[in-house]
């Protein structure tokens, strides 16, 4: 029997699908919605060929204005990759990858751009950052479906922003670019997993944002997601502080995630180095 997309929906949010009944699971939207995340690879190296194709297809990505504030960072030194590794030992992938980048916003390449031109850039506040880092995102997401597309697995590294100023000084970042994001990628060693979503109810609105129906949703959303893939109780975060819970779905680990100060290093970073937020 041929799978279908609705089969696909299914899995990735655990409840029945109204869509996708009558459409074949097969090209780009069958392949967005089986996406997994993987973090164990093989030893098969990456073709030089093969990686520039991959880069051409995530800088294809849309950019806001055509201004294109995106840089990536092929990490090919066997020492500088060591070097990020270490600042992340929770992550031995970061290691193991054949490959691993460093997707950047770039806002200086635009403003060396008008200083060549004689031309003053009168746009040094929030939204220059945010907009170079919607370009660096963009391009991310290019990267990973590209190498989907070729039989790669890839697994986004966000926490290196964590880190920022010793990557930036590992990496010789000048001001104006940072991190946003590493990635590793590979031959997938196995399968992975398709992680379960919340659910559209909860996350796309009509006309209105309205969260007033989100407990109910978002308990029944950690009761789904624990059925599929119950949390062991060694995983629980920060049993120390909060101790263990009987019922640890994705919420309580998501509260308990953000409850502990994180990400601070990064904006005194930019401020320290280029922008006024």
């Amino acid at each position: 029997m041929t799978k279908m997309i609705a089969q696909l929906i299914e899995q990735r949010f655990g409840l029945p699908s109204a869509a996708g009944h009558d459409t074949p699971a097969e090209g780009e939207l069958a392949a967005i919605l089986s996406h997994r995340t993987h973090r164990r690879y093989t030893d098969t190296p990456v073709s030089e060929d093969l990686m520039q194709q991959v880069l051409a297809a995530g800088l294809s990505a849309p950019a806001k204005s055509d201004l294109q504030q995106v840089a990536i960072l092929c990490v090919e030194n066997a020492g500088i990759r060591q070097a990020i590794a270490e600042l992340l030992p929770s992550m031995p992938w970061v290691a193991q990858a054949a490959r691993f980048l460093v997707v950047c916003g770039d806002s200086r390449r635009i403003r060396r751009i008008c200083e060549l031109r004689d031309v003053p850039f009168a746009n040094d506040h929030l939204d220059a950052f945010l907009n170079a880092t919607t370009d660096a995102a963009l391009v991310l997401q290019n990267l990973i479906r590209a190498a989907s597309a070729v039989g790669l697995g890839t697994c986004p590294i966000s926490v290196i922003r964590n880190r920022v100023r010793s990557v930036a000084q590992v990496l010789e970042l000048p001001p104006g670019v940072f991190p946003v994001s590493g990635l590793c990628l590979g031959y997938p060693a196995e399968n992975g997993y398709v992680s379960m979503r919340l659910p559209p109810s909860v996350t796309v609105h009509v006309d209105r944002y309205d969260d007033s129906k989100a407990a109910d949703e978002i308990d029944a959303y950690d009761r789904r997601r624990e059925d599929r893939f119950r949390t062991p109780k060694d995983k629980q975060r920060n049993v120390a502080r909060f101790g263990y819970a009987d019922a640890y779905g994705w919420s309580e680990d998501k509260a308990r995630q953000v409850a502990e100060p994180e990400g601070q290093e990064f904006a005194d970073h930019l401020k320290e180095t280029w922008f006024k937020l």
